[in-house]
């Protein structure tokens, strides 16, 4: 046995429950005796449930190539899971018993109202949740392979799709890892049908991020409901805020998002003007806290699922989901956010996912990390990114169309880059082209000293936004950018004879179109900020309330 010390990581990851904490799991579950080499769960399971040992001891083992390696060891005490418990998605590890003993079987819906209920022992298995997905990030990134080039696209979205989401992968590129022709002759997977997905033993071929998000049980596939109080369409710092909001107030919510829960702010490497993080965080992490605050109280979260079209119908709004799946709300809060503009550039296209870029993760940092790369755009996720590259090595040129940053980009962040020796700025300036054979190797810019080529093996472009309001099809109002008007900036001429019948005007975010609701970057005269953000989805959720009483 190790004398080595336990970590701190180790106790809040791994705690021993007390005899009150397990007398409240069996009164909610059912005792029941284990043999020597029974699996309580299996990597692959659809689903299992929450398991407290009272006696003998149990190894959670996650398995590839035919080997198992080790996690952890829970005795007396321990309890089993982690954040798919919450989620609902696949499970990813086994469960081997190794000593003989009894566990308390608690189902997962049990489970969840004692995280909702028990603010102690609720925060105790959450805590460990959080601890043991962090843990697993690394230690059982084999229970999911990305088998793909890292000159392809598809490739480049399936690994986005489960950084953002924040599940255990590792990805296995064929160009620079021999040992990777071993597994897809294994796996009995051809060349061309890369890139493959290897999950809990499957394999998914040429996989979409939505085939895998089904195989995964994370699609609204999984959720036998089709009809909620609140459903909140978009998954960045607006639509969280109001599905944590909605769903801790007791309205049963679903947040749908199109493409990975936390939305462009979840792409954000630094976050230094949030209130309560004076030191900062990345948008990746604070999008997982609320992640995992939505769904402590009981949110359905699911993505990628894009909403294509919103009708009434029998009193209620219902959103048509692009995989022509309908759910219907009570009431609908719409924070589809904004997608960045695409650059007026010679064949942008072809390098798009494959050097040129919409976010700037560690992820991409690793693909260019010591290469030259640039920036397009002066606002702060710009000057957000050029700080987070240049730390990561790669050399960094600020391109912007107007004189200087000030016009839109936070003091804070020009100080930075301005005393920066790693990053350049150049004003006054236009890409207008992209050059390379199977990745970007250069762009052409165009500025007051003429045409210029620049070596770049990236290319991050922030150059502002559009609203992602056409799947509303006419519903609602918008202005004469595409941004959805709200409240006090309807005017009469934008309101039908329902709202004379309903005598009463909009509510705080209510759109044209009684019960719908819109807060975030797609509502005309927002403050493009995370904070307001945030703001405006939870205090949407008392206009909601406000909504459904006169409903009733």
């Amino acid at each position: 046995m190790s004398d080595r010390r336990p970590q701190v990581a180790d106790i809040e990851a791994f705690p021993t429950l007390d005899a009150a904490d397990v007398a409240v799991f069996d009164g909610l579950g059912t005792r029941r005796s284990m043999a020597v080499g029974e699996f309580l769960y299996r990597e692959g399971d659809t689903t299992y449930d929450f398991y407290v040992v009272v006696s003998g001891a149990v190894e959670i083992v996650v398995s590839a190539d035919g080997e198992e390696q080790v996690i952890t060891r829970h005795e007396a005490g321990g309890f089993s899971g982690e954040l798919n418990m919450l989620t609902g998605m696949r499970v990813f590890v086994s469960a081997r018993v190794v000593e003989s003993g009894d566990v308390i079987v608690v189902p997962r819906a049990a489970l969840q109202r004692v995280i909702a209920t028990n603010p102690r022992l609720g925060d105790t298995v959450l805590a460990a949740f959080i601890a043991r997905r962090a843990s697993l990030m690394s230690g059982a990134a084999s229970a999911i392979r990305v088998i793909g080039s890292r000159f392809s696209p598809e490739s480049l979205r399936l690994r986005e799709f489960l950084s953002r989401s924040r599940i255990p992968h590792e990805w296995l590129d064929p160009d620079r890892d021999a040992a990777v022709e071993a597994v897809l002759t294994a796996f009995g997977i051809t060349p061309r049908e890369l890139p493959v997905v290897i999950a809990t033993g499957s394999v998914l071929r040429g996989p979409t991020p939505g085939a895998l998000a089904d195989y995964l049980g994370l699609t609204v596939e999984s959720i036998p409901e089709r009809c909620f109080d609140l459903v909140v369409v978009g998954g960045g710092p607006a639509g969280l805020a109001a599905a944590v909001y909605g769903a801790s107030e007791g309205l049963r919510t679903l947040g749908v998002e199109m493409v990975a829960v936390g939305g462009q702010a979840g792409g954000s490497s630094r976050i230094e003007n949030y209130l309560g993080f004076p030191t900062g965080i990345s948008g990746g992490d604070l999008t997982q806290r609320a992640v995992v605050q939505a769904e402590k109280f009981g949110a359905l979260l699911t993505s990628p699922c894009a909403a294509t079209g919103l009708r009434e119908e029998a009193g209620h709004l219902v959103v048509r989901l692009s995989d022509a799946t309908d759910v219907a709300g009570r009431a609908v809060i719409v924070a589809s956010g904004a997608r960045y503009r695409r650059l007026d550039a010679v064949r942008l296209a072809d390098f798009e996912g494959n050097g040129v870029y919409y976010a700037a993760t560690e992820m991409e940092a690793r693909q260019c990390a010591g290469s030259p790369v640039v920036v397009a755009g002066g606002g702060n996720s710009a000057g957000q990114a050029a700080l987070f590259l240049a730390e990561a090595g790669s050399p960094t040129i600020i391109v912007i169309r107007g004189p200087d940053l000030a016009a839109s980009m936070s003091r804070y962040l020009i100080d930075r880059i301005e005393n920066d020796p790693r990053i350049a700025v150049r004003t006054d300036t236009r890409i207008t082209g992209l050059d390379g054979d199977r990745s970007l190797a250069s762009i052409r810019v165009t500025g007051a000293d003429g045409e210029h080529v620049m070596p770049c093996a990236a290319l991050f472009s922030f150059i502002g936004a559009d609203p992602a309001s056409e799947w509303l099809s006419g519903c609602a109002a918008l202005d004469a950018r595409g941004f959805v008007l709200t409240d006090r900036s309807l005017d009469d001429e934008r309101l039908d004879g329902r709202w004379d019948a309903l005598g009463r005007r909009p509510l705080p975010f209510e759109t044209s179109l009684p019960g719908l609701f819109a807060v975030g970057d797609v509502r005309s005269g927002s403050t493009k900020r995370v904070a307001a953000a945030v703001g405006e989805g939870s205090a949407a959720v008392g206009a909601v309330h406000d909504y459904l009483a006169f409903a009733d």
